[in-house]
Order: C-alpha cells, then sequence, then structure tokens
C-alpha cells in the first residue's frame, strides 16, 4: 500500500508540472480544450442551429450566451488522476495503456455532455448553472474517475495470475 501510495503521488505531481508548462499548455491543452469546444458545438448542432464555436468558447448566437472551457474543465486534470491510479497499481503494461486509453475516453464523453449541459443551464438560470458548475459536474467527474479504477481493478482481478518461469 505504502508503494501504491507514493508512485500515485509522485505521478500526480509529476503529471500536473508536465501539464502546467507553458509549452505543454500552447502545444497540447489549449489546441485540445479547443478540439472540445468545437465537438460539442458539432454535437449540439444538429439540435440547435445557432451555436457556434471559437478558440475553447461555445456560445449562442441569438441570445449571445457563451461558456469558455477553462483550465479544470477540459478533463485534463481528472484524467491525471486516474492515469495516476492505473500506474501505480501492478499490472502489466498493455492492461495499463489500455485502461489509460478507455478511461480517458470515457471521461471525456462524460465532461462533453457536462460542457453541453451547461451551455444549456446557463441559458435557463444562472443560479442553477452555478451550483452545477462548481459543485455537481466536478462531483460526477470525479466519481467517474473512480468507478472508472473501480472497474479497472475487478477487470485485474479476474485475469489469471502470471505463472513464474
Amino acid at each position: 500500500m505504502k508503494k501504491f501510495i507514493l508512485i500515485f503521488l509522485l505521478t500526480l505531481v509529476t503529471l500536473f508540472t508536465v501539464e502546467m508548462l507553458q509549452p505543454v499548455q500552447e502545444q497540447v491543452i489549449q489546441p485540445f480544450t479547443a478540439a472540445l469546444a468545437t465537438l460539442s458545438a458539432a454535437l449540439i448542432l444538429p439540435f440547435d442551429a445557432d451555436v457556434i464555436a471559437y478558440g475553447r468558447i461555445i456560445e449562442h448566437t441569438v441570445n449571445r450566451f457563451a461558456v469558455s472551457i477553462e483550465a479544470g474543465c477540459n478533463g485534463v486534470e481528472a484524467a491525471i488522476v486516474l492515469i495516476a491510479g492505473i500506474l501505480a497499481f501492478p499490472a502489466n503494461w498493455k492492461q495499463r495503456v489500455s485502461a489509460i486509453v478507455l478511461g480517458f475516453f470515457t471521461i471525456q464523453v462524460l465532461n462533453i455532455g457536462r460542457i453541453i449541459s451547461l451551455f444549456y443551464l446557463g441559458q435557463w438560470s444562472e443560479t442553477v448553472f452555478t451550483f452545477t458548475h462548481l459543485y455537481l459536474w466536478p462531483v460526477l467527474i470525479m466519481l467517474d474517475v473512480l468507478i472508472v479504477f473501480l472497474i479497472y481493478l475487478r477487470y485485474l482481478n479476474r485475469q489469471p495470475l502470471p505463472t513464474a518461469t
């Protein structure tokens, strides 16, 4: 358990440090966040033709309401927590990489749902938007991380143990 906690914490510190580096922000995080805004707007467009995305902003062109996807709202931090847990737990690299890819995808699917829901909640009620943005969705995203990690542990538990040679 001590080894898990040590590796988990070292991985968290390392990945959060790398994420905050200016070149990583400019070349990876900001383009990724802009892609989330574009994808979210593309998913909304068949139902609402008055939506545009530019940079990390999604805007309704009629009522001018907009949301900006900022740091902490792009799912990257949640993915870092999941990655740290996966890397800290003993498994082979194929299992780890598969779990990271599937976990990242799961987090982002939920996060896109979060972005779209906040876009519409903000147009409906500022109070509900604020509560949902600050309290409900952060808990749900981290709950998603926990559930994905627990499913990963359950999957590992069902795998046959390697035989000693």
